[in-house]
């Protein structure tokens, strides 16, 4: 089958040959310049006729968009207009080709198919021998809707080679494709974008400049599949500088300009400049409430959101979707629909997966199935955890960590005979050595008799000051007076048995915001815990454990 996403002034692409009278080779590259031949009978076959149409909704006073925000939502009313309303559909469809192979406007002898080409496209109203079923209101205003007629002499091989809309006009193997006429239909809005686009297939050049101008000319090579006029579109946006408006309207452009090729370095441009603006959502919290669907699924589908724990961004979607939509119904189809994707529940807290399935936002059977794919995940070892992260990014990002402030943590709790519970804190390697040479990580909350504990992470000199190391401390979050009497342990596993060594032991009556722990646990130099052949990276990770039992 024929691609007609090619462009054959693009270098290095070809049409593959369906008949002897397809192109069977490239032409030039995109730098050939044939702008001289533009609209002149000298280097042209034929004569486009260009039907200009008055807006469905436009106004006298409209003479074009001042503001982005202008331009999206004239844009939207029209792509809604064209959708709904019905009352010019007895004229032919923006897209479609009309040639001078109509009947003329005095035959009174309709055409065999009047569903299909039974208007005529003359600017003087159709006579009164018209087929009886149409529908008068319709036709007169079908009629009267073309304001002016604008005529250019082209060359059919230079628009084909650029265009397959094109290609498929002047090659279809019907009589049609034969006449030295063609006729477009357009609407008023359009003119500017079409002359600029056909000039462009010409010279390869624009002359426009602003951002509203050019995404007028993309949507119109959009319509007239000029793939190299939307890449020339979209290089052009990316070098204006971005706005939180532009990049919004960018992303909300009409499907079929955001799956083009040409058009995904603008989307993904206008993607990072969102995550750049607001990766710290807690920061521009109100400014991020406000965005709209597709600005939030473009923030948080990035590993890149500076967020404490996965746990800010569930409450952040949920503040956002009950803003955004206050209907109980619309919200839970919004949450199963688009926004549960963006939540990477494998890394919540198990405290607030528990939330989840309680929580009334949510319809229970998606909840129960988000839960329990985290629960299994959280279940696994992890090395097999960072396998699923592995397989399933380049579709996925649910099981990929993002740049946490609190690094995750793995927690078993036991009730009896005691109240105790064991927490696995994994660091890399590379989080190991940016500690260096004063810096801190800290974990996750997790929870012992109803109070919050957190592990951190330090590089700091020892005791004597003579040498950096590492060392790990245990602390209560403040929350009241209450005090705890916490016997605990620090343990890591080592080489060659990879089994874990206790390291240090102690006991301590926490209050809140205290801390206690040990300033060199390895009882190393920084240097040594760091090197290559360091007894504790086991495959590039260091595996600390915690043991908090509260003493009676």
């Amino acid at each position: 089958m024929r691609d007609f996403s090619l462009d054959l002034f693009d270098p290095g692409t070809t049409m593959e040959s369906s008949s002897s009278s397809d192109y069977s080779r490239s032409a030039s590259s995109s730098d050939s310049d044939f702008g001289f031949a533009f609209n002149d009978s000298n280097f042209s076959d034929r004569i486009l006729r260009i039907e200009i149409m008055i807006d469905l909704e436009a106004t006298p006073n409209f003479e074009g968009c001042n503001t982005i925000i202008d331009w999206a939502r004239h844009h939207k009313r029209r792509r809604e207009d064209v959708k709904k309303d019905n009352v010019v559909d007895l004229s032919l469809p923006d897209e479609q080709i009309l040639n001078e192979n109509q009947p003329d406007m005095d035959d009174s002898t309709p055409p065999e198919n009047q569903d299909e080409e039974a208007i005529p496209m003359g600017e003087e109203s159709p006579s009164g021998d018209e087929p009886t079923n149409m529908n008068d209101s319709n036709w007169n205003m079908d009629c009267s809707a073309v304001v002016r007629v604008r005529t250019l002499h082209i060359s059919s091989p230079i628009l084909a080679a650029k265009s397959p809309f094109f290609y498929k006009l002047f090659s279809n193997g019907m009589k049609e494709s034969e006449q030295r006429h063609v006729t477009l239909r357009i609407n008023a809005s359009e003119e500017a974008a079409l002359m600029e686009l056909l000039n462009f297939m010409y010279s390869n050049t624009l002359n426009v400049s602003s951002t509203l101008e050019i995404l007028d000319v993309l949507m119109a090579a959009d319509k007239f599949e000029v793939a190299s006029c939307m890449k020339f579109c979209s290089r052009l946006l990316r070098i204006i500088p971005m706005t939180p408006e532009s990049a919004l309207l960018y992303l909300e452009l009409p499907f079929s300009v955001l799956m083009a090729d040409a058009v995904q370095p603008l989307t993904d441009a206008a993607k990072q400049y969102l995550v750049d603006r607001y990766k710290d959502i807690t920061k521009f919290q109100e400014e991020v409430l406000s965005l709209p669907l597709v600005g939030i699924e473009a923030i948080l589908s990035s590993d890149e959101v500076q967020v404490a724990s996965e746990d800010v961004v569930y409450d952040f979607v949920l503040k956002w979707v009950r803003t955004q939509y206050p209907k109980i119904e619309e919200r839970r189809d919004v949450l199963g629909t688009q926004l549960a994707r963006l939540i990477r529940f494998p890394h919540m807290t198990c405290r607030k997966l528990k939330k989840v399935l309680t929580c009334n936002d949510f319809d229970q059977n998606v909840a129960s199935k988000l839960v329990l794919e985290a629960l299994f995940f959280k279940a696994e070892a992890p090395h097999r955890q960072r396998i699923l992260a592995a397989e399933s990014a380049s579709y996925s990002r649910l099981f990929v960590e993002r740049a946490y402030k609190y690094r995750p943590v793995k927690v078993v709790d036991f009730e009896l005979p005691r109240q105790q519970c064991v927490v696995y804190l994994d660091l890399k390697r590379e989080e190991c050595a940016n500690l260096f040479p004063s810096g801190r990580v800290y974990s996750q909350a997790f929870h012992l008799g109803g109070q919050g504990f957190f592990l951190s992470a330090h590089c700091n000199m020892d005791q004597q000051s003579s040498f950096h190391c590492f060392g790990l401390f245990l602390g209560m979050q403040e929350k009241g007076s209450t005090s705890f009497a916490i016997d605990y342990e620090f343990a890591a596993r080592s080489r060659p048995t990879e089994e874990f060594v206790s390291k240090y032991k102690g006991n301590y009556v926490f209050t809140g915001g205290k801390a206690v722990g040990y300033r060199n646990l390895f009882a190393i130099p920084w240097t040594t815990f760091m090197a290559e052949d360091s007894l504790y990276f086991i495959n590039g990770i260091l595996h600390l454990r915690a043991e908090l039992t509260i003493r009676h």
